[in-house]
């Protein structure tokens, strides 16, 4: 099965590249804030998600800008796909100094809710209204191999053509997030292998 990346996105915390341009992000606010106003993109439940939700969602984002994808229509031939390696563990220290102290209980269910790492891809789905495959795995860091695996499955269903497929990485203040868009018929020549997503994950 030969597919394409018709488009990347890599997100570090002090650089922003999309398809070989490095995007001019002015410092104003948090660091994904300021990629969210920096991007023109307005989605105001943006700013109820946590940093993991949010850099999934800025990510997908930025791959899809270019594809110029329909948002309102319901699509169930676009499967999202996302792995990391420390899951919702930023969210899940969060929450647990909510509740490790008997003298100062303050469990909030606005950080809760967010405890689970598919939440990333609930939101991106919800986002573009895909309705195809959805994942995400946890491995121990970004491998290009198995990469390549969790984007290839999604297209043993015959009726996915195209994968949002994305490395999304919070944990602690650091961002590390690869998205891509992944198709069966390409419109360009990158080719999704080991050595295409080895370097885009070092630009």
């Amino acid at each position: 099965m030969k597919l394409g990346i018709e488009s990347y996105c890599r997100i570090t915390n002090n650089s922003v590249i999309v398809n070989d341009n490095s995007i001019e992000i002015p410092r104003e606010q948090s660091w994904l804030t300021d990629i969210y106003h920096a991007a023109k993109i307005s989605y105001p439940k943006f700013f109820k998600m946590d940093n993991l939700a949010k850099c999934g969602f800025l990510g997908s984002e930025l791959v899809l800008q270019s594809i110029d994808i329909d948002k309102t229509t319901p699509k169930e031939n676009i499967a999202v796909v996302c792995c990391n390696r420390s899951s919702s563990l930023d969210d899940d220290t969060a929450y647990q100094k909510t509740i490790q102290n008997n003298d100062d209980y303050f469990p909030s269910p606005a950080v809760f809710v967010y405890t689970l790492a598919n939440i990333v891809t609930g939101e991106i789905s919800i986002r573009n209204k895909t309705m195809g495959e959805s994942a995400f795995y946890v491995m121990e860091q970004f491998n290009p191999q198995k990469f390549c695996s969790f984007a290839e499955s999604a297209f043993l269903d015959s009726t996915i053509d195209a994968c949002i497929c994305g490395w999304v990485e919070f944990f602690d203040g650091n961002c590390d997030v690869l998205f891509t868009y992944i198709t069966r018929n390409p419109k360009n020549n990158k080719e999704l292998n080991i050595e295409n997503l080895h370097t885009l994950y070092n630009l």
